[in-house]
This record gives C-alpha cells, sequence and structure tokens, in this order.
C-alpha cells in the first residue's frame, strides 16, 4: 500500500493532496479555490468590506502539497531567492544546511504544513489601494502603506465573521502576515488532525529538500513554526 492511499480523506485534505473539500470562487477576476465550509463566511466578510468601501480581494487561496514542494525545493536548491529575517537576499552557498532550512522556514511553509494547503486560509488584499504591483510585505500593511486602511479594517471585523489573523506578530516562527487570514473553526479542525506523526511520515515519504535537516529538527520546527500562531476566539 502506498503512503497516500493509507491516509483518511481528512489527512490527505490537512496535507494539501486533496481538491475534494474546494469550491471555485471568483475574485478580481481570477478563480480560486476555498474550502466549501469557508465560503459563506467569506463572501460575508467581503460584502462587509464593500460597505466600507473597501474592495477585499484574494490574492492566494488553496495551494497544494505539490505546489508548496516546489516553492520549498527550489528555495533549498538555490533556483529562488531565499531571505533572511532582514528581508535580505542571502547566499545559501555562504551558510550553513541548518541555516538555510531556517532562513526558509521564516517565509515560506514546509510542504504539507501550510495552512494554505487547507482552503481556509487567504492572503487578502484591496486593488484599488495599489499604486504599485502587490508585494504582500508587512510594510504595505502598515501606517503609510498602500494597504493601511484594509490591514486596521482586518483587525477590526475579521473575528465578526468566523476569521483571525494567525500571523498578526512576529512570535518567533512564521514572518508577519497582515494579510494571511484564517477561518477560525476550520482551521482549527484541521490543525487537531495535523499531527506531529503525519507531518514526519510526510515528510519521509515525499521529495522534499533538505529532508535530513527537517526530519532532525521537526520537533522544534512544529512547535515554533506550525503551531506557534496568535490565539483566536469566536
Amino acid at each position: 500500500m502506498s503512503f497516500e492511499s493509507s491516509l483518511t480523506n481528512r489527512e490527505k485534505i490537512a496535507l494539501g493532496l486533496t481538491e475534494s473539500h474546494l469550491s471555485p470562487v471568483q475574485s478580481n477576476g481570477h478563480q480560486q479555490l476555498l474550502h466549501s465550509e469557508v465560503l459563506s463566511d467569506w463572501q460575508g466578510l467581503v460584502a462587509s468590506a464593500k460597505d466600507d468601501n473597501i474592495d477585499l480581494c484574494i490574492a492566494s487561496g488553496f495551494r497544494s502539497f505539490e505546489r508548496q514542494q516546489m516553492i520549498w525545493n527550489n528555495k533549498a536548491n538555490g533556483l529562488r531567492p531565499v531571505r533572511d529575517a532582514n528581508d535580505q537576499t542571502i547566499n545559501i552557498a555562504s551558510v550553513t544546511k541548518a541555516q538555510l532550512l531556517k532562513h526558509i522556514l521564516h517565509w515560506s511553509a514546509l510542504p504539507g504544513a501550510s495552512r494554505h494547503h487547507w482552503g481556509t486560509d487567504i492572503d487578502v488584499f484591496a486593488p484599488s489601494m495599489l499604486n504599485q504591483p502587490l508585494q504582500l510585505e508587512p510594510w504595505e500593511y502598515e501606517q503609510d502603506g498602500p494597504m493601511a486602511q484594509l490591514g486596521q479594517w482586518l483587525s477590526e471585523n475579521l473575528t465578526a465573521h468566523g476569521f483571525f489573523l494567525p500571523y498578526q506578530q512576529y512570535n518567533g516562527g512564521v514572518a508577519r502576515e497582515p494579510w494571511h487570514i484564517s477561518h477560525i473553526s476550520q482551521s482549527q479542525a484541521l490543525t487537531n488532525t495535523l499531527s506531529f506523526d503525519l507531518l514526519q511520515q510526510t515528510i519521509a515519504n515525499h521529495d522534499i529538500g533538505l529532508k535530513a535537516e527537517v526530519l532532525a529538527s521537526l520537533d522544534n520546527i512544529y512547535t515554533q513554526y506550525i503551531t506557534n500562531i496568535e490565539k483566536h476566539s469566536l
């Protein structure tokens, strides 16, 4: 029996290995995929934003395991820029594999551990506020940034519609992401499914860059970069 065939459908959802739970949604002229149980709350959030003259749109919704694996491996193999915590591009030949792993994790989720796998998490922006291409950088959503109004609105209105900001502050793991919203109830259910053992088995059974380093430090990765998010409540 192959590894994937041994998984339940819910485990496949948690790992980004299926699209069975997703529904298409149009946003800013593009089709995106969201968890079917999130769609109604997302539409309510968009309508509420529109009432306040904010055109809330999706920059990124569902992301498959395969897509996250490609992003990760390209960084691990030097085919895509890797930045440090100060947002400066590093020369990967000048750092150890352990250091490289830490740099990648600061900005990019481990394949199998991305909240975007679930369809419950959405990177959002407001096209009308842009005066240059969107970069999804924290400064864009802070005071004097082009998305400052949206950043403030999200902080004040998300919970009423069933969402929260898992990376509102930097807590020593994933970099601050004021654009990344998460559906409270559905993401919590999938957080419970994504156990350490399941993730460990998944990494062991896939072609993941820096696999040996990942497996050797997975305990720390799990607590520092996966479960280390902002608290929330309905």
